[in-house]
């Protein structure tokens, strides 16, 4: 099976744990068997894997996401980098000629494009499966998936079939409704449209070169910022006739809002917090390292993070955008391919940030033009090297780079860091990576 999983999210509606660099995939909230955390990209990759040993998996995302992604999946995920924001038709197109002209994959074979944040258990992607088959098999040029609605629900457009057996023809589209018009619409037999679908390869190249101008994947990928935003339902589904649905009955949902995703999660606390037995149906999530108490709460969500506090009640936590949209705050905490950073203090000639590097990883080797650095290593062990000189490094050790010079860390065991950053003019786009031959 070849996948490809659509991975966006600006980080406002889960705020505080989501940020623009940390989107709600990404956050470990799913209890693993294990007794550990992973979130929602760690959790569907693993079902895709449990369904499929051998599925080709890409990710379609922005390059603020690798990081994280190599973070959680590791290096052996495929990528296909989104230079800038164009729409899912852009971002298929893209990611159709990456599998082809990168990866190898045969005009022939099957593509299922789906979501990369939906919570299913492993029936969907068995289903996943069987639609991909069905679009390598059969004549439609896209077969979608249709969901079979539980409710009637505005927040999704729906698929009317032209009959009721397991795959269909496609009768028509329907925009998100309100209430009373999506009853009516599921009376008809309409399925929600969760934006999963199969298409041959071949299709949506030939597609992508109708619409677009381009020869190959380089060449697309360069000139990605000319293109016009449109969506694939937009510019492809609705146009095409020979297309059909198969129905999907099993769990589904869109953990998209506080709401809906604490609806999803198996115990009412993570991190350190407690609830008295006043409370009822209240949940927290704290990632600070100071105790939370909530008491005589209803219908409550609480989450903390160095980003910020956020106590809401349940339903009017879906209502949350328009307010952090009012937020500028510079990024607290991110997760790198070498681990992470977390944002301590701002002051405003210095900032103070906890570094943790994964065993076997580093930094990219860098300078700053505008501000020295002060790395104070407080566990783990390491090597440093400033300017082409390396030196072994452990807890207790202090490193000091002036503006100007070449550096970065090297971690043997997992290494925790102290990193003070002095200048006036303190910012993110004060880097310059280099080789580290060089």
């Amino acid at each position: 099976m070849n996948i490809v999983l659509l991975s966006g999210g600006s980080g406002k509606r889960l705020w505080p744990l989501s940020n623009d660099i940390r989107s709600k995939q990404f956050i470990k909230i799913f209890k693993t068997e294990e007794g550990s955390y992973e979130s929602m990209v760690q959790r569907v990759y693993r079902q895709i894997r449990k369904v499929d040993a051998d599925a080709t998996v890409t990710i379609a995302t922005s390059k603020t996401q690798v990081s994280a992604i190599h973070n959680q999946l590791g290096e052996q995920v495929g990528i296909s980098i989104e230079p800038c924001r164009r729409d899912t038709f852009p971002a298929i197109a893209l990611a159709t000629a990456y599998l082809h002209d990168i990866q190898g994959v045969s005009l022939e074979e099957s593509v299922v494009v789906c979501p990369v944040d939906p919570y299913v258990n492993d029936d969907y992607f068995a289903a996943l499966k069987e639609l991909g088959r069905l679009s390598k098999e059969g004549d439609a040029n896209l077969v979608l998936m249709g969901i079979e609605p539980t409710y009637p629900s505005e927040k999704y457009g729906y698929i009317i079939p032209e009959n009721d057996k397991k795959v269909s023809r496609v009768a028509t589209f329907k925009e998100k409704p309100d209430t009373k018009t999506a009853e009516e619409y599921i009376k008809k037999g309409a399925l929600w449209n969760g934006g999963v679908f199969a298409y041959k390869l071949k299709y949506v190249l030939e597609k992508a070169h109708e619409l677009l101008d381009f020869t190959d994947y380089q060449d697309l990928f360069g000139k990605y910022d000319t293109l016009t935003k449109i969506s694939f339902d937009y510019a492809v589904v609705e146009k095409e006739d020979k297309i059909e649905v198969m129905r999907f009955a099993g769990e589904w949902k869109d953990l998209g809002t506080w709401n809906t995703l604490t609806e999803a999660m198996e115990e009412n606390v993570i991190g350190e917090a407690m609830i008295n037995d006043q409370c009822e149906n209240v949940h927290i999530i704290n990632e600070l390292d100071v105790p939370v108490l909530c008491m005589g709460l209803k219908d409550v969500v609480v989450s903390a993070s160095p980003e910020g506090i956020l106590v809401s009640d349940k339903e009017q936590s879906s209502y949350i955008k328009p307010y952090v949209d009012k937020i500028d705050q510079q990024v607290m905490f991110a997760e790198k391919s070498w681990g992470s950073f977390r944002v301590l203090d701002i002051e405003d000639e210095s900032m103070t940030i906890k570094v943790t590097l994964n065993a076997g990883h580093q930094m990219n080797y860098h300078s700053h033009e505008r501000r020295d650095e002060v790395w104070n290593v407080i566990s783990g062990n390491g090597r440093s090297i400033v300017d082409g000189m390396e030196q072994p490094v452990k807890a207790g050790d202090v490193v000091t780079m002036q503006a100007g010079c070449r550096h970065t860390l090297i971690a043997d065991t997992e290494l925790k860091v102290i990193e003070v950053q002095l200048g006036k003019e303190i910012s993110v786009h004060d880097k310059k990576k280099y080789k580290l031959e060089d």
